[in-house]
């Protein structure tokens, strides 16, 4: 599996032709998400309609409805042809006071509503040179399995970011990141050993045409979460050839 996520970038125009580059070219044997701003996915969803291309939303509500002025619920991204819903990414953690426990409600609510959750987990470099980075990473996936019970990630996808990673040019090498997808499938499996077995585990640490063939190629990794290199139809479709070698 392979998701874009196009963060705070793109036009309209902009966002309908990169959907359309990326659906007329999408190799088979891997699914294709891409995660535009929310103003953007009815236009998209439109694009999209009859491709093999899935869309996906950048976050969502814990909340079906009330006084959450700013906020959009999952199951009004779900009527606008939202498939896929990315919670917890680090930029949400971050720069806008995500915790663990708030991450953990808006998974649960999109789940609920019958979309996928691409769940994000992953540590800072202080965090890893401290040795924590089990330790974080295992508090993030706590928090869904506290809320939501031992099933709560059946279905899922879970998408590991080394925070130091996202945006730097620095990519966790290969066998750093497999440790920590091994390491994520693993208490998973405490939880859930038929969830964890089926997990798709994505890497989301600065991905690109580069590095994706020898990412894809390690056994927990199951694709990847692209953020820089999913704004270039021809860079993201090289991903997704990338990992379609490895299907």
């Amino acid at each position: 599996m392979v998701a874009g996520n196009w963060k705070l970038n793109g036009s309209r125009e902009g966002a309908c032709s990169l959907a359309r580059e990326v659906a007329a070219s999408v190799v088979t044997g891997v699914d294709v998400v891409v995660c535009p701003v929310s103003v953007h996915l009815p236009e998209v969803a439109e694009v999209l309609k009859g491709t093999d291309v899935k869309l996906g939303a950048q976050n969502a509500c814990a909340h079906e409805g009330g006084a959450y002025t700013g906020e959009v619920s999952s199951t009004m991204l779900a009527e606008f042809g939202c498939d896929y819903v990315i919670i917890g990414h680090s930029e949400r953690r971050t720069l806008f006071g995500d915790t663990n426990e708030s991450c953990a409600a808006r998974h649960q609510a999109v789940m609920a509503a019958g979309l996928t959750s691409i769940f994000c987990v992953g540590e800072t470099l202080e965090d890893r040179e401290a040795g924590n980075t089990a330790a974080v990473v295992d508090a993030q996936l706590q928090a869904v399995f506290d809320l939501g019970g031992k099933q709560a990630l059946d279905g899922a996808v879970v998408a590991y970011e080394p925070v130091w990673a996202i945006g730097t040019g620095v990519t966790a090498s290969p066998e750093q990141a497999q440790e920590v997808h091994a390491h994520i499938r693993g208490f998973v499996a405490k939880q859930d050993q038929a969830a964890a077995a089926k997990l798709r585990i994505l890497y989301g640490g600065s991905a690109n045409p580069g590095n994706a063939a020898e990412l894809f190629s390690k056994p927990d990794i199951d694709g990847g979460l692209i953020g820089g290199a999913a704004l270039k139809s021809a860079d993201f479709l090289a991903v997704c050839q990338a990992a379609a070698v490895q299907a």
